[in-house]
């Protein structure tokens, strides 16, 4: 079992910016891609960003690209996502996920975390 906790979710006007992270224990980090989700009211949970267990491949929603990076920080076993130039479509209950295959990861990752509200103002 991996279990993962997302901390860094809060209210921020539009174009400012917001660093989720999110922690992961049990068992061993690696070689877990580690990924994020979003879901906003009314809306199905839809993929924002992954990261290889080597962190040598990212992966990006096209509504994020190049606003958003997801990094890993293996000695804390963290995944980060760094949020700027935010926008109100970006609110949204974001969610932190796992799973040993990069392509599970982006569709049906078997590992969740409970997540964490982001709220844009415009």
């Amino acid at each position: 079992q991996v279990q993962l906790v997302e901390s860094g979710g809060g209210l921020v006007q539009a174009g400012g910016s917001l660093r989720l992270s999110c922690a992961a224990s049990g068992r061993t980090f690696s070689p877990y891609g580690m990924g994020w989700f979003r879901q906003a009211p009314g809306k199905e949970r839809e993929f924002v960003a992954a990261i290889s267990w080597s962190g040598a491949n990212t992966y990006y929603a096209d509504s994020v690209k190049g606003r958003f990076t997801i990094s890993r920080e293996y000695r804390k076993n963290t995944v980060s996502l760094q949020m700027n130039s935010l926008k109100p479509e970006d609110t949204a209950v974001y969610y932190c996920a796992a799973d040993k295959s990069i392509t599970v990861l982006t569709t049906q990752p078997g590992y969740w975390g409970q997540g964490t509200q982001v709220t844009v103002s415009s």
